[in-house]
């Protein structure tokens, strides 16, 4: 009888996680690791590089980003079940002193210490973020976004294949 009570908890935790999420930002899809690297290697991430992954779900990226590529690693995440995941995640990794994850909403966050951002959020999210970016972000800052555009952003290069939009925080009045 017990473990049916687990069960039933465990069921209504994770559906208040998914809800929870989808009406802050996103609901939770992971990212394919192919698509991961494909960003990683979009947005040129390197050794001297601090990525910001907003909404970073279980974590992967901010961890290939830190193994694969040498960077420095930053996840909020709102999603209190995938925030006590990832900081799991991360120490049984011994990737501590290299990944941190915040627990909480990214329009509360600052970002400025980023130089590359990934974003994998809804399209109503990504309009409000815009003026944060430009706000926040040094000008050479690259963003990631997946699948969805950041149509008030100045856009780099795209890939249509993988549904994958590089862009700097400028205005999108200056793309040529």
């Amino acid at each position: 009888m017990w473990s049916i009570n687990i069960v039933a908890v465990l069921v209504v935790l994770l559906m208040i996680s998914i809800l929870w999420t989808n009406l802050r930002g996103a609901p939770w899809l992971p990212t394919t690791m192919d698509k991961v690297h494909k960003m990683l290697v979009m947005a040129g991430v390197g050794p001297n590089d601090v990525v910001y992954d907003l909404g970073c779900g279980d974590g992967r990226a901010l961890v290939a980003a830190a193994r694969t590529y040498g960077a420095r690693a930053v996840g909020i995440e709102i999603d209190p079940l995938r925030y006590l995941w990832c900081q799991l995640l991360i120490t049984v990794l011994g990737l501590r002193r290299q990944v941190k994850i915040v627990y909480g909403d990214i329009f509360n966050q600052d970002l400025s210490d980023a130089d590359v951002i990934f974003s994998y959020l809804l399209p109503k999210t990504n309009k409000k973020l815009e003026s944060k970016f430009m706000r926040e972000l040094h000008p050479t800052a690259r963003i990631v976004s997946n699948d969805f555009l950041f149509p008030g952003l100045r856009l780099l290069r795209h890939d249509n294949d993988a549904e994958l939009y590089l862009y700097h925080p400028l205005p999108s009045s200056l793309n040529s």
